[in-house]
């Protein structure tokens, strides 16, 4: 069995390791890095930024109290009135004033008996600086909030893949097929999906790819891979001479070593953004002879098309040829001709309902 490189639930089964310079180049794009992030280390980095921004400001507030003579006996607030001293910052008594002091112009939230004089133009500076910074990174927080809050990947979440995927007869051809659903009321434009197949290669040079990747051609309802997608709808391959799964029977597709996966793209209809949803079906999850139960039927009550999301991963058995789509193809062939003896093709072994 092969080992998925997409797991069910779209998330990819890569593990990356022995990047030079790897926590360098992350920090280069800080945005990325912390939108990717878990929101628990998001938040940690604001607060320890927050914090460490206001620590350093109020040191700096401290510095020019001190060097301007404001934390002296004499010159404390209690005593300025007597002494007639005029401090750079008002009612300044040590580290713990200072940093109430950071806050406040950092956030901006009104100064109250701690304010800026025209003493020192050091402070008035300083004050400057701080209200710039504290815009800066609370500017940045909201951004990265706000991406990680409206992320196109958690529109994913109510968009649906079936369980397994199907091959039976259509219109003459072996088809391989699979069911996508969306949940929400609000619809994907532009809808497209495609779907790669992931298998073993051997080169004619002898070279072995391990993960080979071959385009399937897909379609729903006789239209290519663009979806008008309202309601669920049942993806078709159709196994012919360009599919890679011409010559594979139903004894042959359980013993291959492959991944489908599938992708579908589109732009979320009430945020513009583009969004894609993943999955993979395995060997062991295509079940030969069966077909998908339909899920929308018109409810007369209602006056509308109901969608029956109870039946989305069900599939009813049905007499399928057990031979490839080149041995279907053949029989075909051999049935039209007009001196050809009777032929009969292996169905699949399909227990009555």
């Amino acid at each position: 069995m092969r080992r998925r490189a997409v797991f069910k639930n779209g998330d990819c089964n890569i593990l990356q390791s022995r990047i030079s310079r790897r926590r360098l180049r992350y920090l280069q794009d800080i945005f990325t890095t912390l939108v990717d992030s878990q929101w628990r280390w998001t938040l940690t980095i604001f607060a320890i930024g927050f914090i460490g921004s206001w620590l350093t400001f109020a040191l700096i507030w401290w510095l020019i109290a001190y060097t301007h003579g404001d934390l002296e006996e004499d010159h404390l607030p209690e005593s300025q009135a007597d002494s007639g001293w005029s401090p750079c910052v008002l009612n300044i008594h040590g580290f713990t004033s200072c940093f109430l002091f950071s806050i406040e112009t950092q956030h901006t939230i009104g100064y109250g008996v701690r304010t800026t004089t025209e003493e020192c133009p050091e402070a008035i500076f300083i004050m400057c600086m701080q209200s710039i910074s504290g815009m800066i990174i609370q500017s940045f927080m909201v951004g990265i909030v706000f991406a990680k809050m409206t992320r196109p990947k958690l529109r994913t979440q109510t968009l649906q893949f079936s369980r397994n995927a199907v091959v039976c007869q259509r219109d003459g051809h072996l088809c391989l097929m699979f069911r996508v659903g969306d949940m929400r009321k609000s619809h994907i434009i532009g809808a497209s999906i495609r779907a790669q197949l992931i298998r073993p290669k051997k080169t004619k040079e002898g070279e072995i790819l391990n993960n080979f990747q071959t385009e399937l051609s897909l379609n729903a309802d006789g239209c290519d891979g663009n979806l008008f997608f309202i309601w669920p709808m049942t993806i078709v391959h159709q196994i012919d001479e360009d599919s890679p799964f011409y010559n594979l029977s139903a004894g042959d597709m359980l013993q291959e070593r492959f991944e489908i996966v599938v992708i579908l793209e589109g732009t979320i209809e009430s945020t513009g953004q583009t969004t894609q949803a993943r999955s993979s079906y395995i060997a062991s999850e295509i079940l030969w002879g069966h077909r998908f139960e339909p899920v929308v039927c018109y409810n007369k009550e209602r006056q509308g098309y109901e969608v029956n999301y109870s039946k989305f991963d069900s599939t009813v058995p049905i007499d399928t040829p057990l031979c490839s789509g080149a041995e279907l193809a053949e029989f075909y062939r051999l049935q039209q001709s007009p001196d050809s003896a009777d032929v009969t093709l292996p169905y699949s072994d399909i227990p009555s309902p």
